[in-house]
């Protein structure tokens, strides 16, 4: 992600919030929505042809890795949305979806690795899959530098007011990537636009799909709530598709949502790097002196344990342990 939004430093950070956070304003907002419902209809005839040909063959159900379909889903929304681009996932599988994922299961397997041996010179050569990863990240920067060239190419520079009050609904291109170059001009810093576009990518989409992974999840083992979202969608939905508007009154969807998050964090980890040292403690049967931590340790923490942990510390000094359980299950009404 180069020096995109996540792995920045702090004044780095600030910076780029700044210059990016502008382009998410409402009428953005509003045009993507539509772009939202076009992306799912997708997936869900998709769905639907699947179970089709499942019932030719005498059979009424079909089995999905969902976690899958809407990680293809939501690449699609931020191709379109943040780029302007098609990747298509949901339907087909082209080099760029192939590298995005090679991408993202190296990010992974850096993050856990004891031994950060991908820093030594010769390891992008000697390592397979180092070179794949090398391969992959070229492939995605390279279709991010032509899509950059393009909007550069094609760009109407004006203030950030008159771009905010653009009839996006009607734009060819409503983009966060368009919105960004005609802000910026001539003066758009390439890589560094490269490297947002990328944090995006990579962190947007993975992230999206795991929330709604697990609220499905959670949903198919509360047919009681399932059937309260139903009714919901059919008051406020009926047969028409989302707007901004209506997507504000789906209060109980929000709350499912909410209560998902809850019970599965996205990101499930927090990384936090110490600025001095410090000793941690040694806990439960731990060292009784600590963990001695230097400066510049990255230090991972669990958000649903530690929320569990929290749970149970609370409730055992104040409340019944029942709440303790209560605070545990899935309740979008509580």
């Amino acid at each position: 992600m180069g020096k995109g939004l996540i792995p920045a430093d702090l004044d780095t950070w600030k910076q780029r919030r700044r210059v990016i956070a502008p382009g998410f304003h409402a009428l953005y907002l509003e045009a993507m929505v539509n772009m939202f419902a076009d992306c799912s209809e997708r997936t869900i005839m998709k769905f639907e042809k699947l179970l089709e040909g499942e019932d030719s063959r005498g059979g009424n159900s079909i089995e999905l890795d969902l976690e899958a379909e809407f990680s293809s889903l939501a690449l699609d929304i931020i191709g379109l949305g943040v780029f302007n681009y098609d990747f298509g996932s949901v339907t087909k599988e082209s080099p760029v979806i192939k590298a995005v994922y090679g991408t993202l299961f190296e990010a992974e397997h850096r993050s856990t690795f004891y031994i950060p041996y991908w820093k030594i010179p010769l390891a992008r050569w000697i390592v397979p899959r180092q070179r794949k990863f090398q391969n992959d990240l070229k492939i995605i920067n390279d279709c991010l530098d032509g899509l950059i060239r393009n909007a550069k190419e094609t760009r109407q520079e004006t203030d950030v007011e008159k771009l905010q009050s653009r009839d996006y609904s009607n734009l060819k291109d409503a983009s966060l990537l368009r919105f960004l170059v005609d802000m910026r001009g001539a003066d758009v810093d390439d890589r560094q636009l490269r490297d947002d576009l990328m944090t995006m990518l990579i962190a947007g989409h993975e992230t999206t799909a795991a929330v709604l992974t697990w609220a499905v999840f959670l949903l198919a083992q509360n047919p009681s709530k399932v059937k309260k979202a139903q009714a919901e969608v059919d008051s406020v939905l009926g047969q028409k598709k989302p707007t901004f508007e209506s997507l504000k009154k789906l209060e109980y969807i929000r709350l499912i949502v909410a209560e998902s998050l809850r019970l599965y964090p996205q990101p499930p980890l927090l990384i936090r790097r110490t600025i001095k040292p410090d000793v941690l403690p040694g806990g439960y049967r731990g060292d009784k002196d600590g963990y001695p931590v230097p400066a510049g340790t990255d230090i991972f923490l669990s958000v649903s344990s530690s929320y569990i942990c929290l749970i149970y510390l609370f409730c055992s000094h104040c409340l019944p342990i029942w709440y303790a359980y209560q605070r545990i299950r899935f309740e979008p009404e509580i």
